[in-house]
């Protein structure tokens, strides 16, 4: 499997950082020894029974058969196996909630508190740094789930069964307390990060009053629409938040110097767009006038400067 040699190198330096990893090695001789272990089996009652070794069952042989196939519920593996993933993707799970835990600690506070925090925690306290170790837990994330789900879909070849799949189902509702919610047509984001942590957002944006289209998180923390941001920064959608005074203010809590580390939000961009298709329609015809508008005017006042007109 090439994906395993992939995941063994990605989590090998991350190992000594203390992140955890799913054993897929493990979880690979696992289900190897499973059809080994059901044709000894079946070959010692065979003997038993007085009839020939060389006769083999539907699943051992066969035009329609499949040599590596074993009765739905497995016991030589179910033991083992299910406990074992289970445990481990708790920890994987575990691992990443601290890891989030200490980083949004460190984005929230202030002052001397902050400085206490980081003088704790081996995060930097460096924005861009900050915004670094998010992206790196977020694949940390994606790479672990990759890992479970091809496991779980090996399991269920072999077994020919649906228990793998049913297993990710489980697991989804086990630890996946997080809900996008309209409230008199309001969205909220909540997510219930840790046993005593739960974060509600408000995705209206503060400007325009609506649902954020195009999100955009500035470095205080408040989400806005791209447009309605670069519209409070005086800077054009060509030019981009990058180009804004450093001087210029949050709408929301006036703090300077806000826009230059600003970050698109495409995962929350793709669930609203989603989960609010309509609105999102819309939303896009009358940004994408808006966005020509701009972009014409832009690039007619660099021709006339060009031009010496």
């Amino acid at each position: 499997m090439k994906f395993t040699k992939e995941y063994e190198e990605y989590m090998r330096g991350r190992e000594k950082n203390g992140l955890k990893k799913v054993g897929l090695k493990r979880f690979k001789k696992i289900l190897k020894r499973c059809p080994r272990e059901f044709r000894s089996q079946y070959q010692h009652q065979k003997k038993e029974g007085g009839e020939e070794e060389n006769e083999k069952p539907v699943w051992f042989g066969g035009e329609n058969s499949s040599l590596h196939q074993c009765p739905d519920h497995c016991t030589v593996c179910d033991g083992t196996f299910f406990p074992s993933l289970l445990e481990e993707m708790s920890e994987v799970v575990g691992c990443f909630n601290q890891r989030a835990q200490q980083l949004l600690e460190l984005h929230l506070a202030s002052g001397f508190r902050k400085f206490v925090i980081w003088l704790g925690s081996k995060v930097s306290s460096n924005h861009e740094a900050l915004i670094q170790e998010g992206k790196d837990l977020v694949s940390y994330a994606i790479i672990n789930s990759i890992a479970m789900r091809k496991i779980l879909k090996k399991y269920d070849k072999i077994h020919d069964s649906k228990q793998g799949r049913t297993f990710r189902s489980n697991a989804r509702r086990l630890f996946g307390d997080f809900s996008l919610t309209f409230e008199n047509g309001k969205p909220m984001l909540s997510c219930g990060l840790f046993d005593s942590v739960n974060l509600d957002i408000d995705l209206t944006c503060s400007i325009c009053l609506e649902t954020v289209f195009d999100p955009v998180s500035l470095t205080c923390g408040h989400i806005f629409c791209y447009m309605c941001c670069c519209s409070a920064a005086s800077v054009t959608i060509v030019d981009g938040l990058k180009s804004a005074d450093s001087k210029a203010k949050c709408p929301l809590c006036r703090r300077e110097g806000v826009y230059e580390g600003a970050v698109h939000l495409d995962e929350l961009k793709i669930l609203l767009s989603r989960s609010c298709p309509g609105y999102w329609a819309q939303r896009l015809q009358t940004e994408r006038v808006e966005r020509v508008r701009q972009a014409k005017e832009h690039w007619e006042s660099q021709c006339r400067a060009f031009m010496g007109v």
